[in-house]
């Protein structure tokens, strides 16, 4: 079997850690990636037929930036480098425009880009302000069909599943986690963690720990994701969660009859605080990204929280929301995900 083989030393198992997502960016690059490339997933058929009304004509022109770094053959951008983990797509887009030069060229100019596009990835690559903005621009645009109206259920089944691994690394370990990490994707043979790939390659941890990561809509393969304009960051094994070999269904994208039945139980807009805390966040990200104001974000996390939906802790000179198990049950319940 063809392989990215991840050797492990005992400090880096000691280092490797779970988070809910590669971030918005990353997932709305995925997302235009299955529309694109027509896929035929069946457990996406809902949310393929809801998106594909709105993905063409001058939507595609507006998106041709991200297109084309995305070309059919070779590597594709990782966005996630350029925008972090991000939840919030504003917060994104702010790290793509200020991300270094240095980390801008390293993503851009070793992909096949077409010929067409060749005189802008140069001008992206060499920090051109203009190219960055239409970049932007086009993430924007791709994120807002193909991701936004999903947004939330996407970040419940996330954590979810980052819920799951951190319940298997409880309950046996590191070692048990690796050992159950999406088969037949993934297999641990002690020290190295064997990730199926069309081509071979060796990658030494050297103390530096891996990050595990789950994700809606990336291909049916496990990638491992590196920071090429910092190695000293760990590698991110990102993980197929619906579809395929994990026997998922994303059919919960395509309807809204759940968190309307949410909403109507503790009100819209307390419904969207319990989900977009779902992850942790402070009380400003909060209001960004609900865009509400921060008395009102805070009020809302107050009622939730003598609900004990949501817990409150200080985190420096931020104060970080995190749901509850309480919480986390009735959103799961809510939207499809619990027993």
């Amino acid at each position: 079997m063809m392989a990215k083989r991840i050797h492990f030393t005992a400090e880096d198992l000691a280092r490797t850690r779970v988070k809910s997502t590669l971030g918005v960016a990353a997932e709305t690059l995925d997302g235009v990636k299955r529309l694109r490339e027509r896929d035929k997933t069946a457990a996406f058929r809902g949310w393929r037929t809801s998106v594909t009304s709105g993905w063409g004509g001058p939507l595609r022109e507006e998106a041709a930036p991200l297109l084309a770094l995305m070309p059919a053959h070779g590597p594709q951008v990782d966005i996630a480098t350029l925008t972090g983990d991000a939840t919030c797509i504003d917060e994104a887009v702010d790290n793509l425009l200020a991300a270094s030069r240095a980390q801008t060229r390293l993503e851009v100019e070793y992909l096949d880009i077409h010929p067409a596009h060749r005189g802008w990835a140069r001008a992206l690559a060499d920090g051109d302000r203009g190219a960055r903005q239409e970049l932007a621009k086009a993430l924007r645009a791709s994120h807002r069909v193909a991701v936004a109206p999903y947004w939330p259920q996407m970040r419940l089944h996330l954590a979810s599943a980052r819920d799951r691994y951190a319940r298997t690394m409880a309950e046996g370990g590191l070692e048990g986690l690796l050992e159950t990490l999406c088969a037949p994707l993934v297999r641990w043979r002690p020290p190295v963690l064997e990730v199926h790939h069309p081509r071979d390659a060796d990658i030494h941890l050297q103390g530096r720990g891996l990050v595990v990561a789950p994700t809606v809509f990336s291909s049916q393969q496990a990638e491992v994701l590196q920071n090429l304009a910092d190695p000293e960051q760990p590698p991110v094994l990102a993980l197929p969660t619906v579809g395929g070999e994990m026997n998922g269904s994303a059919q919960w994208l395509a309807g809204e009859s759940a968190e309307r039945a949410l909403e109507d139980l503790i009100g819209r807009t307390r419904a969207a605080v319990l989900a977009a805390v779902a992850d942790g966040c402070s009380t400003t990200e909060l209001a960004r990204r609900l865009d509400i104001s921060l008395a009102t974000a805070s009020q809302h996390a107050t009622v939730l929280r003598r609900a004990a939906l949501i817990t409150t802790r200080r985190d420096g000179k931020a104060v970080l929301h995190t749901t509850t198990r309480l919480g986390a049950a009735l959103l799961a319940t809510a939207h499809g995900f619990g027993p």
